[in-house]
């Protein structure tokens, strides 16, 4: 796949796919909830599977974090589902997030480059 698949500001190499288990998630409310996370940007697919009680996202972790998605899913009346796997897996896609965030701003470097003001050219 290349970046032309996915949606505008979702980059191949940042895509992170989640799932988490939530809990207080009405029929009313799903919908909604569902909807506003969509129009995130960097969020490339939301959905929600209502019988097993977990959320599916596929976003880009350079330019949306897991604790925006989460504001949305309490501005609903939901939140994350209170047990310590599904906790675990929150601190684990944060933890990762974190990184892939980290590496997208990174300018890589080499200690192999001319300094600056020196000159290539042979003497």
């Amino acid at each position: 796949m290349s970046d032309l698949d996915h949606r505008v500001g979702v980059r191949e190499q940042n895509l992170v796919v989640r799932n988490l288990k939530l809990s207080n998630v009405t029929e009313e409310s799903c919908d909604e909830l569902v909807k506003e996370i969509d129009q995130l940007f960097g969020i490339d697919e939301v959905s929600y599977n209502i019988k097993e009680g977990e959320i599916h996202l596929a976003y880009d972790a350079a330019n949306v974090s897991l604790d925006g998605i989460e504001e949305v899913i309490r501005k609903y009346g939901a939140d994350v589902h209170d047990d310590w796997w599904t906790h675990t897996k929150e601190s684990y896609y944060k933890f990762v997030d974190q990184n892939v965030k980290d590496n997208a701003a990174h300018k890589p470097w080499s200690c192999h480059k001319v300094p600056p003001g020196a000159s290539r050219k042979n003497k």
